[in-house]
């Protein structure tokens, strides 16, 4: 079983990528791989959120107006 790792944890590689791209004299292999790297973990991070947005949708209005939750499995 596959841990997932937070989308904070994916935030942090991010930044030192980001940093390393920006401040270190990388060779073009080095570069690209890190450029590879963050793209990755882009596309996770978007997924996940996508997920998280799906989840925050499931609260719709009653009749009434009022908040409800909707169970997942309905949806």
């Amino acid at each position: 079983m596959s841990r997932k790792i937070s989308i904070e944890k994916n935030i942090k590689r991010m930044e030192e990528i980001v940093d390393k791209l920006e401040n270190e004299e990388l060779d073009v292999e080095k570069a690209l791989s890190l450029f590879e790297e963050g793209i990755g973990i882009s596309q996770k991070c978007h997924k996940r959120l996508g997920e998280l947005e799906k989840r925050v949708r499931l609260l719709t209005k009653d009749s009434r107006g009022d908040l409800i939750e909707t169970d997942m499995q309905e949806a």
